[in-house]
């Protein structure tokens, strides 16, 4: 079959007959083996037909991670629409945007999420929980008009001018990007897979199909095993999961589980990382006990304008005493960088520029955004006069002089917070609404241990303690949780450069107590604080770098990530000598709540209070 010439439907149907009895997806909702997973799409994709779903219309789906997921995505595609992923973390302004701005038809929604979006005016096809399926399973369905060129899905990544840009990108570019990788990762039916990432982030484009188009398992992670390092490392044991793609940050805390554990990941052999920078120097450890060759780990360089991936970079032992630029290794076949000056003119060799993308991985361009287009899918006359269409990433690289291109960094203000591209111009956009505030600036802050925080700063002359809690609750309602700010800094003036422009350099470093995330109290104030109460909101404080902590505020709400969450429970099993699991946490993550399961894993309860 020729890649370049099918649908994913097709390659995925082809593979039904291969493999029906063997198991596609490993969910905490359900087990569905290949035909399973079929006849159960098949089932939904003539409910979206009916429901005015098919070729050339776009289909928003607000599912929770689980086998649903996957027969979501795969129901839209077979009814020869497109696939819009929404995360139901994202507060319900972000997902009604959405939904209006890429005009959905339809919204595919499990019944709990289905609140969200009931005034969205879009057509609603609730998928129900897994069911037996009726018998003689679903009538087969034909793709109609959908062809290789045809959408697959559009997925919103952040935005420089405060208004998300949806990306569409094609069948034919994703099965490249598999064609094109398969020979040098070898990936077969004998692997397994995880699927840790959100839907509305494109590494789970890479996740999901890297296993259902070779016949492979795919095993969706619920997202308090993803956030818990001794928790995923056991799961990935369990699983014998062979496949594994982290961001940098998060393999960072998997390594040290990883260290902990008595237990080796035989089954593991290629680890892919993307999503960030990633420090090489950081996987010592990691080499000193497992070498460079089983499990291989590989650097990936990519965007969602160009399909996932970019580049391929194979890591070795010798890379952890090599720094400066990241290496990224070479572009995928297909595709061409070309390092730019300022001028556009190609740069000297060893000099860093801009890198513009070429090839059959790039988008066509983003939705409904003809001007933006113009600025980033652009024309670059070549040394050989021919005239190349290209994608100017924003990302400044340099070539090696050992090969290979090294990333060093944006060249304007983006950021990359938990693996997500994020535009500060997006948060600035929403903090400016506010009355009060007649400036905003927005940085990233490492508040160690590579754990990369939003911080905001703006010009008001209101009081920090009552501004910070105002505008957090408005980031809250507008912004996913990777770009709410962890810290509000109240300035009576924004310092200028010379030309004009807010003075990065000089802007103050967040302190504590300076301002905060907002509180959001559960119990209101409640009653006085237990011995392990006062003891955990201390390592809170210090933690999130906040002066108060009220026993009932969510750590999020305070300014908390994913990897500061995982900080405070290592320093919390430390300080008290136990080994809860992070999953206790997954009914709400405040000091009260895991005081009470720090008491319960003592030997006594010591719930005094004073």
């Amino acid at each position: 079959m020729d890649l370049g010439q099918c649908t994913l439907v097709e390659l995925f149907e082809s593979g039904v007959v291969r493999f029906s009895d063997r198991v596609a997806v490993t969910a905490e909702d359900g087990v569905l083996t290949y035909l399973e997973l079929k006849r159960r799409s098949d089932l939904l994709a003539a409910e979206l037909r009916a429901a005015g779903a098919g070729p050339g219309t776009l289909v928003a789906l607000l599912v929770p991670r689980g086998a649903r997921l996957l027969i979501g995505v795969l129901g839209i595609l077979k009814a020869g629409a497109a696939y819009v992923p929404l995360d139901p973390g994202y507060p319900p302004e972000r997902i009604a945007w959405t939904v209006e701005d890429s005009g959905a038809a339809v919204i595919v929604s499990a019944p709990e999420q289905a609140g969200t979006i009931a005034d969205s005016g879009a057509g609603l096809v609730l998928l129900d929980r897994l069911a037996p399926e009726p018998a003689g399973g679903a009538e087969p369905l034909t793709e109609g008009t959908t062809t290789a060129g045809s959408p697959a899905y559009v997925i919103y990544t952040s935005g420089s001018t405060g208004v998300p840009k949806g990306v569409p990108v094609e069948h034919h570019q994703v099965l490249r990007l598999f064609e094109v990788t398969r020979e040098r990762f070898g990936f077969d039916e004998n692997d397994v897979w995880t699927l840790c990432h959100s839907a509305a982030f494109d590494f789970s484009v890479w996740e999901m199909w890297g296993a259902l188009l070779f016949g492979g398992r795919l095993v969706v992670v619920p997202l308090e095993t993803v956030r818990s390092p001794d928790a995923l490392h056991e799961l990935l044991r369990r699983e014998r999961v062979t496949v594994l793609n982290q961001t940098p940050s998060a393999f960072g805390r998997l390594a040290a589980a990883d260290a902990r554990s008595p237990e080796r990941l035989t089954s593991l052999r290629v680890v892919v990382f993307g999503g960030e920078r990633l420090e090489p120097a950081m996987l010592r450890d990691w080499f000193e006990r497992h070498g460079d060759e089983n499990p291989r780990l590989v650097n990936m360089y990519g965007l969602t304008e160009a399909t996932v991936h970019a580049s391929y970079r194979p890591l070795t032992v010798d890379d952890v005493d090599v720094h400066g630029a990241s290496p990224i290794g070479h572009p995928l076949p297909g595709l061409v960088f070309h390092v730019l000056g300022d001028d556009g003119r190609p740069v000297a060799e060893g000099e860093p520029g801009e890198l513009y993308i070429e090839g059959a991985g790039l988008a066509r361009g983003y939705l409904g955004r003809p001007d933006l287009n113009k600025e980033r899918f652009v024309d670059h006359t070549a040394p050989d006069g021919t005239v190349r269409r290209c994608y100017r990433t924003g990302d400044r690289i340099v070539a090696l002089p050992g090969g290979g291109y090294g990333y060093l960094g944006r060249t304007d203000d983006q950021m990359k917070i938990r693996g997500y591209r994020v535009e500060p111009g997006e948060i600035e956009a929403v903090l400016l609404r506010h009355e009060a505030v007649s400036a905003a600036a927005v940085l990233p802050h490492d508040y160690g241990g590579s754990d990369v925080r939003v911080v905001a700063y703006v010009e008001s002359g209101a009081r920090a303690e009552t501004l910070a809690p105002e505008l957090g609750e408005a980031a809250g309602a507008a912004l996913p949780p990777h770009m709410r700010p962890s810290a509000y800094v109240v300035l009576p003036e924004l310092p200028l450069t010379r030309n004009g422009k807010v003075d990065k350099e000089r802007l103050p470093a967040p302190v504590a107590g300076a301002a905060s995330a907002p509180v959001h109290l559960v119990d209101g104030d409640g009653p006085e604080l237990t011995a392990t109460e006062r003891r955990v909101a201390g390592i809170w404080q210090s933690v999130l770098d906040v002066s108060e902590v009220p026993a009932d505020a969510d750590f999020f709400d305070l300014g908390g990530t994913s990897l500061s969450l995982l900080r405070m429970f290592e320093q919390v099993n430390e300080a008290f000598g136990i080994e809860l699991e992070i999953t206790v946490l997954i009914d709400g993550a405040t000091v009260r709540a895991l005081a009470r399961h720090v008491d319960g894993a003592l030997p006594t309860s010591p719930a005094l209070t004073g």
